[in-house]
């Protein structure tokens, strides 16, 4: 039975989140396991647009050869991490191990998720948490009191950085030369006719995210969902996180969400502030 893809996104979070600390030492090639890395690597490319993949089609997704790919895939489906029905790849829920229980053990999620269930409760909407990797936000946590996207979010899922709420909150915490490495020269990709995909727009966007402290977002990631999303801080005021209420547009314009919103998130804010490492 195919694995959901978002649930796999567990899996993506672990890949690039599990690292050597090179502080205190060196990683020179030969401690390298090629082999590792080149499954990893295949297992990245299942995706929300690549969650059946044929041989062909891992190998120009990781940018392996077809051997190499070949075997990777094998190697999965013989371990019972994918499904093989002769021509074409799935994984299975036996992957979510490997993601799951990173997750587990990260006290972010740990931390949040009782306050972030209190605060979906109180304002009666679907509630995140979620981490900068990249150009990419990562949920880590997340409270829903009804699906507000086409796609089912959860701890693990991912989305651009760029014309998210969160993201746009975490981007505007980092140095402006580090935003412009992360969007590029541009133009970026349109989800929809709303989407910002300027990088100068955008960097001027963040300046104005900067200021208010927080990002609202109408319609940008994807056709009738609005957002509203603040910074969470840890008690030396260094940006970890970032929450998030989203919404199906049209019920609350999106101009009247801080006005709506904003007492109960700088409530958490407040707790959250005390409690993060």
């Amino acid at each position: 039975m195919a694995l959901s893809v978002y649930c796999i996104c567990a899996i993506c979070y672990l890949c690039s989140h599990i690292a050597l600390k090179t502080d205190n030492m060196s990683i020179t090639d030969r401690d390298i396991m090629g082999g590792l890395a080149k499954g990893l690597a295949v297992i990245e490319t299942f995706t929300a647009d690549r969650p059946r993949q044929s041989i062909a089609e891992a190998a120009a997704a990781s940018g392996l050869d077809r051997a190499t790919t070949r075997r990777c895939l094998l190697t999965l489906a013989h371990e019972g991490y994918a499904d093989y029905d002769g021509k074409f790849f799935t994984l299975t829920p036996r992957v979510l191990r490997l993601g799951t229980a990173c997750l587990a053990t990260m006290p972010l999620p740990q931390i949040v998720q009782p306050l972030l269930d209190q605060l979906s409760e109180v304002i009666g909407e679907s509630t995140s948490v979620s981490v900068l990797d990249g150009a990419e936000i990562v949920y880590v946590a997340r409270a829903a009191q009804r699906k507000v996207m086409s796609i089912a979010l959860m701890p693990g899922s991912r989305l651009p950085a760029y014309c998210t709420s969160m993201g746009r909150v975490l981007l505007a915490a980092l140095p402006p030369d580090q935003v412009r490495a992360v969007l590029g020269d541009g133009p970026l990709p349109a989800r929809t006719q709303l989407t910002l995909t300027d990088p100068e727009a955008i960097m001027a966007e963040l300046v104005r995210v900067r200021t208010q402290g927080h990002a609202v977002i109408d319609q940008e990631v994807e056709l009738g969902l609005q957002s509203l999303a603040v910074p969470l801080r840890n008690s030396r005021g260094r940006v970890l996180a970032a929450l998030n209420v989203g919404m199906a547009s049209g019920t609350t314009p999106a101009t009247d969400m801080p006005g709506r919103f904003l007492a109960a998130f700088e409530t958490v804010q407040a707790e959250l502030k005390a409690l993060l490492p």
